[in-house]
């Protein structure tokens, strides 16, 4: 039976479908979609009526100042979700024969979701690819080139203790920044979460400059990921002021930090941006999950100081790749257009 593949751009229109991956999921859809300056969109594969992969992609705008085509970027975590369980999978078929199969059904939603986000996207990036490896026939197919990049993952299943593999000058800082009145918990009421993102809002366009989402993203976090624990928010404070805090997204057995910050210049003896790291850290093993991931680590051939920052906690430095797809005809049309 052929693969069928269906787009949603709707959050309405999506059905309940299985699967435990939150990058992929219908929850995170949602929070794209009531965000601004964001356009999600989901890729279903079926066949014989029985979902078998989706692939969640949000189309964002990153600056308002340049032109739309230019501004507007795809970006996918992952390769998606395969949602064949093992009972419906033919016992006789070997592991490299299921990631074959997995590989062809993604090679035709990439094929697809190509020319969806051409439409109007300069760039699609996939990021946070298990297996740097995985679809590298068709990435080169549809046009896409692979930069090396690199994670940072702290193993959390065997350890006793979070601290067990932080560095001596990170435990005495957590150690310093409580003694000296600063206390971590989560976040819950709507001016909490408010504060926290025009706070970090502040420190990543002061010093990170990666790209930060609208308040909203985080409201809409609150509603729909958080109560269902599927996030978390912590923050910092002192003396009833947010000064530092993070942001924790829960896939499968892993934990992925995908925002922090703290405001160090000014709390400097607070360490306000170490307190979030650890008690994000802590909460993970403390629940259960295998591996906290520091998301967006940077290039492996340039210093990166969040990276310098989040391997003093004791996690892993491994290299991985980043897929990415130029379009180059709205380049084009633009230098025909200013007679460039």
């Amino acid at each position: 039976m052929p693969l069928k593949l269906t787009t949603y751009y709707h959050g309405k229109d999506i059905p309940d479908l299985p699967g435990n991956n939150t990058f992929h999921s219908k929850e995170l859809f949602q929070i794209y979609e009531a965000t601004p300056g964001y356009s999600p969109l989901l890729i279903v594969a079926t066949e014989d009526g029985r979902p078998v992969a989706r692939l969640l992609a949000a189309i964002r705008k990153a600056k308002k100042w340049l032109p739309s085509c230019l501004a507007k970027q795809c970006v996918v975590y992952g390769e998606g979700e395969f949602l064949e369980k093992s009972s419906q999978i033919d016992k006789a078929d070997s592991l490299p024969a299921i990631r074959e199969r997995e590989e062809e059904v993604f090679g035709e939603m990439l094929e697809h979701l190509t020319q969806e986000a051409s439409r109007s996207c300069v760039l699609i990036e996939f990021r946070n690819l298990n297996n740097s490896m995985f679809g590298y026939r068709v990435f080169r197919a549809n046009d896409y080139f692979p930069v090396n990049w690199l994670r940072v993952h702290n193993s959390l299943h065997s350890m006793k203790n979070t601290e067990d593999r932080f560095s001596p000058s990170r435990i005495r800082q957590i150690k310093k920044g409580l003694k000296n009145g600063a206390k971590v918990e989560e976040a819950h009421t709507v001016e909490e979460i408010h504060d926290f993102s025009r706070m970090l809002h502040k420190v990543y366009s002061s010093r990170i400059r990666r790209y930060f989402p609208a308040n909203d993203f985080f409201h809409h976090m609150n509603n729909i990921l958080i109560k269902g624990q599927q996030a978390k928010i912590f923050v910092v404070k002192y003396k009833e002021k947010i000064i530092g805090g993070s942001v924790c997204i829960y896939s499968g057995d892993d934990a992925y930090l995908w925002f922090s910050g703290g405001m160090k210049k000014t709390y400097a003896l607070q360490y306000p941006g170490v307190l979030a790291v650890w008690k994000a850290l802590e909460d993970a093993r403390q629940r259960g999950f295998r591996h906290m991931e520091f998301m967006d680590v940077g290039l492996p051939f340039r210093k990166h100081g969040y990276r310098d920052f989040v391997l003093r906690f004791g996690g892993k430095q491994s290299s991985t790749r980043r897929w990415f797809r130029v379009n180059w005809n709205w380049l084009n049309k633009l230098l025909i257009k200013f007679h460039v």
